[in-house]
């Protein structure tokens, strides 16, 4: 093994170690217990297995949460009794507004309707965790791709891991040519500033790896060249806990070789 592929594996298990620490975090997906549509509440606004009580604004712009002290609930670290108006956490459930305890209440906006997620860091599933099965770094699949994007955003809707539809927003196309010598394409997303966000399966999934992954690169070049590392591949966060909302890879997503590198499933 020469200086080179020695430092691209280095920068991989550096990479992987990266992986561990944000999955086993306090409030990583190990973490969540349940996710809750405010739309289900009761009238009273009652949410079973979430105090206080919770809804939507008249605008559905933002959401009211009500408690009184028995709810314990606290916001920016101060008990909460009375309402407060809240809008969606966008800095991650570390950082959500809402705790109960220990637990974080983490409120999501998903196409036109509101959740409350919670993540507790005392979750079966966290304390469980022993770790991820992956392939050994095989710097072969490094790949050299191209991005092909649409003239304009595309939405096309796909079964989610909870058995309900969603929309899903294709910015391209992504295409590479495997070690095999075949040619194939993903649609991806857009998503931060330019990368990109596939969902994809292979012939391994489902019997070897997890029945999907998701593969993300950073942003093309002007000439829409970009590095496809599929040893980076990872395992979607419904791997982790089935109180995510993952979406399944949509029609064409599914290539016809095997992927035997990146994270493959849970271990044990």
């Amino acid at each position: 093994m020469n200086s080179e592929t020695t430092s691209a594996a280095q920068l991989w298990q550096e990479w992987h170690q990266q992986r561990l620490d944000t999955v086993t975090a306090p409030y990583g997906p190990l973490s969540v217990t349940g996710t809750y549509w405010i739309a289900d509440a009761d009238d009273e606004g009652r949410i079973e297995g979430v105090p206080g009580q919770w809804r939507e604004t008249a605008d559905g712009t933002a959401v009211v949460l009500r408690a009184d002290i028995m709810d314990g609930l606290a916001v920016d670290g101060e008990l909460l009794v009375g309402e407060i108006t809240l809008s969606a956490d966008r800095e991650g459930p570390g950082q959500s507004r809402v705790s109960y305890g220990e637990r974080r209440l983490e409120l999501l906006w998903r196409e036109g309707q509101w959740a409350v997620r919670v993540h507790d860091p005392d979750s079966a599933t966290r304390r469980s965790f022993t770790g991820i099965e992956t392939g050994p770094y095989n710097g072969h699949w490094v790949l050299r791709g191209v991005f092909h994007p649409y003239s304009s955003e595309r939405s096309v809707h796909v079964m989610n891991t909870d058995g309900h539809e969603r929309g899903l927003k294709l910015g391209g196309e992504l295409r590479f040519t495997t070690p095999d010598g075949g040619e194939h394409t993903l649609q991806v997303s857009v998503v931060g500033s330019g990368a990109l966000w596939a969902v994809f399966a292979d012939g391994t999934s489902g019997r070897g790896s997890y029945r999907f992954r998701f593969l993300r690169t950073g942003a093309p070049a002007a000439d829409g060249s970009v590095t496809v590392d599929f040893n980076r591949a990872t395992l979607p966060p419904c791997a982790f806990s089935d109180h995510f909302l993952c979406p399944f890879p949509p029609p064409g997503n599914t290539l016809e070789t095997d992927i035997p590198v990146g994270e493959r499933d849970i271990a044990g």
